[in-house]
């Protein structure tokens, strides 16, 4: 059963001590009982109630091991105490945001504590989209150099935009960094997020040339001086012009290259439960998926901004 605060004052409650917090991991990673990494015996005793040692290999373990929370010189309840901010914040959250609620001296710290966060944000078991699909591909970064798809964009990055068409309005929503937009790269990125059978919405591009033989339902829709692009593939679009402003008014255009990705993962985590009513599932969903989610040093995760 799914065991999550409604609210605030229940979350407060819910997670008054660091025993509370770290107990509710506990029933998270090991919903049935516990089961050594290394042996899979279940039986253990605790070390200082945070280590537990197997009773067969002697293994020690932790709760938080192999999570975004491993090695963690802060408490857990702060991370919650994160997760459910981030989780509340309509538009993203900035690590100065975060370093004002929870108090901390170092913005580093939260920084690198949101970009944990955000990997946590893709669940690796997630549904392809489905139906009618409107594909298409952006830049960010730099000058625009509206109708390029190669030349004259060495400072951009390309990504790809998935949208479901759900009547008026879009449904859910991928987004990826591409290498190129050739046929290899858009293929990859169309079979790794749409299911086969659905129809695949898309300008004349010829990196869409045979998704038929793949497994796809192609409509086209061809450019010409009649119809903008946004009348063209209007969700797409309207996508790409929410994800500029969002990238500039929530992060003010000051985003790695390197770490991209990662804000993408984030407005798509955001977008596609932008009308969820319950806010302890969202918690739920990304301390769960936390605890499915490698652990990265700070060190891996740096690199100088680039600016949008």
């Amino acid at each position: 059963m799914k065991e999550y605060p409604m609210t605030f004052e229940e979350f407060i409650k819910r997670f008054g001590t660091e025993e509370d917090c770290r107990a509710y991991l506990f029933s998270l990673r090991w919903a049935n009982n516990f089961s050594c990494p290394k042996c899979s015996h279940n039986e253990y005793w605790t070390v200082n109630q945070i280590l537990y040692t197997c009773k067969k290999c002697r293994h020690q373990t932790s709760v938080i091991a192999g999570t975004i929370f491993q090695d963690t010189h802060k408490t857990i309840r702060q991370w919650f105490i994160a997760i459910w901010w981030i989780t509340t914040q309509k538009y993203g959250a900035s690590a100065q945001g975060l370093q004002q609620v929870l108090g901390l001296g170092s913005y580093k710290t939260l920084w690198a504590w949101l970009h944990k966060i955000r990997v946590a944000m893709v669940n690796p078991h997630r549904v392809k989209l489905s139906g009618k699909v409107e594909v298409d591909e952006t830049y960010i970064g730099g000058e625009e150099n509206e109708g390029k798809r190669g030349r004259g964009t060495e400072n951009k990055a390309l990504v790809a935009v998935a949208v479901e068409i759900n009547g008026k309005k879009p449904g859910r929503l991928r987004l990826s960094i591409i290498d190129d937009a050739s046929k290899i790269s858009l293929h990859k990125f169309i079979s790794e997020n749409v299911e086969v059978g659905s129809t695949i919405v898309s300008d004349d591009w010829s990196g869409y040339l045979g998704l038929e033989k793949i497994g796809y339902t192609r409509e086209i829709y061809v450019q010409n001086k009649a119809k903008t692009d946004d009348e063209m593939l209007p969700h797409v679009h309207l996508i790409i012009s929410l994800l500029k402003r969002w990238l500039l008014g929530t992060h003010q255009g000051a985003v790695s290259k390197k770490h991209l990705q990662s804000y993408l993962d984030e407005y798509v985590f955001r977008f596609n439960r932008r009308t969820a009513s319950k806010r302890g599932l969202l918690f739920y969903r990304l301390v769960e998926n936390a605890m499915k989610t490698p652990p990265k040093t700070f060190d891996e995760i740096t690199e100088k901004p680039y600016v949008l």
